[in-house]
């Protein structure tokens, strides 16, 4: 399971329609639905401010949460649209739809690298780039990985590490179809001070020779 999945807050608006949403918008909260999982849709309201400081945050869209309202069960919902004032580009609607464990999810998963200490690229002063610090996955909702584990213990300096290369948790597939970049070991600056150098004196060698 993933680490730790955040807490969403929200209470049961009363009344629907237009009216009931207008209402809620004047008393500083937000309106929203949530809707799927075999059960009856249920109309509710977020504070204004914690659904702005989360749309912040980023990655809105592709996070669980765990919805709870008051009076009802927790569940596990995700994101399936905000609608924002044409003008202000303020959320003005939320739509939330609940999981069951196998439903499938694209979340972004964290990249963890384990093997530096034995990597031969690192040992000889090379540089390790963290091109994706983090990965989005098609995950099972009741099987959702806490990390993805990328093993460096055998790459060399100007060697790359892609998605290919990567054993994904059992279940999980990548969202993007090609074979993107994960990680490079790159030359520490010194080496390659001392390579250009090297490449400046075969040329005017060379220069020489023709000369």
């Amino acid at each position: 399971m993933a680490g730790e999945i955040p807490d969403f807050h929200a209470v049961v608006r009363t009344g629907t329609g237009k009216g009931a949403a207008r209402q809620a918008r004047r008393e500083g909260n937000v309106p929203g639905i949530v809707y799927g999982g075999g059960s009856d849709p249920v109309a509710i309201n977020i504070p204004f401010n914690v659904l702005l400081k989360r749309l912040k945050q980023g990655r809105f869209l592709s996070t669980l949460f765990n919805l709870k309202v008051e009076g009802q069960d927790d569940v596990r919902v995700i994101c399936r649209g905000v609608q924002r004032h044409v003008v202000k580009d303020l959320p003005t609607h939320v739509d939330f739809m609940r999981l069951r464990r196998t439903s499938q999810v694209k979340l972004f998963i964290p990249v963890e690298f384990i093997g530096e200490e034995e990597s031969p690229g690192l040992k000889r002063g090379g540089v390790l780039t963290a091109v994706r610090s983090e990965v989005e996955l098609l995950v099972t909702a009741g099987d959702i990985p806490e990390k993805i584990t990328v093993d460096v213990s055998k790459i060399d300096i100007g060697e790359v590490l892609h998605i290919s290369d990567v054993t994904l948790p059992e279940g999980a597939t990548a969202t993007i179809d090609r074979d993107f970049v994960i990680a490079n070991i790159s030359a520490p600056s010194g080496l390659k001070s001392s390579d250009n150098e090297a490449g400046d004196e075969e040329e005017a060698a060379a220069e020489v020779v023709e000369e």
